[in-house]
C-alpha cells in the first residue's frame, strides 16, 4: 500500500485532470477483470452523498482505486466509522479524506435549524451530528454556510480519531493520515484543510 503523502498527492493530480478537463479513461475492460478478483483502494473518501460531488470523477480515478463511504453532510456516526476502520484493516489503507462541499444542503439545513421540530425524526438525527461542529459559526455572516462546511469537515475528521480507538492508535502512530478537504462546486477544485493531529497539508 502506498504511503499517505503520495495518495494524497495522486488525489491532489487527478483533481487537477479533471479541473483541466484532461481526465484518464479508467473502464477497461481489463481493469474490470482485474478488480473482480479483489480491491486494493489506496485512500478512504467520506463524502457527501450530493450528486454533485461524485469522489472518483473529481478525483479522476477509476474501479478500485478508493473506498467511499457518502452520506448526506459527509457525517461521522458509528456506521461511518466502522466502514473507514474496515478499510483501514482489510486494506492497509494509510488516507482517509473527509470531503465536505460548497452549498452543502444537510449543512444549510443544520444551520437554519431553530427548534425541536427541525432535529425530529431520521432528518433530524442527520442535522443533529452536524449541529455540534457549527455551534460556533456566525450564522449572520455571509460566509456562515462555508464556514460551516469547513468546520463540519473538519470536526468530522476529528471524531474519526477521537471515536476509535483503533484509527485514534494508528493516527497518533503516524500510520494513517485524516484530513478535511473542501470541493468547489463551481471551480471543481478540491482544497485540503489541516489533518486532524497533525500538521497541515496545504491547498490544493
Amino acid at each position: 500500500m502506498i504511503p499517505a503523502d503520495e495518495a494524497l498527492q495522486q488525489l491532489k493530480d487527478g483533481n487537477q485532470r479533471f479541473v483541466n478537463e484532461t481526465r484518464t479513461g479508467h473502464a477497461a475492460e481489463s481493469r474490470r477483470r482485474e478488480v473482480a478478483a479483489g480491491q486494493n483502494p489506496f485512500a478512504i473518501i467520506l463524502g457527501c452523498s450530493d450528486s454533485r460531488v461524485p469522489a472518483e470523477i473529481v478525483f479522476d480515478q477509476g474501479l478500485g482505486d478508493l473506498f467511499v463511504i457518502r452520506v448526506a453532510g459527509n457525517i461521522v456516526a458509528p456506521s461511518q466509522i466502522g466502514s473507514v476502520e474496515f478499510a483501514a484493516a482489510r486494506y492497509d489503507v494509510k488516507l482517509v479524506v473527509v470531503l465536505g462541499h460548497s452549498s452543502c444542503g444537510a449543512v444549510e439545513a443544520a444551520l437554519g435549524a431553530t427548534g425541536a421540530s427541525d432535529t425530529e425524526g431520521n432528518l433530524g438525527q442527520l442535522i443533529k451530528e452536524i449541529l455540534p461542529a457549527i455551534e460556533q459559526v456566525d450564522r449572520k455572516s455571509p460566509d456562515a454556510l462555508d464556514t460551516a462546511v469547513r468546520a463540519n469537515a473538519k470536526a468530522v475528521a476529528q471524531t474519526i480519531v477521537s471515536h476509535s480507538k483503533m484509527l485514534g492508535d494508528l493516527s497518533h502512530k503516524g500510520e494513517i493520515q485524516i484530513t478535511a478537504a473542501r470541493y468547489d462546486l463551481d471551480t471543481g477544485m478540491v482544497e485540503f484543510m489541516d489533518e486532524s493531529g497533525g500538521a497541515g497539508t496545504g491547498g490544493h
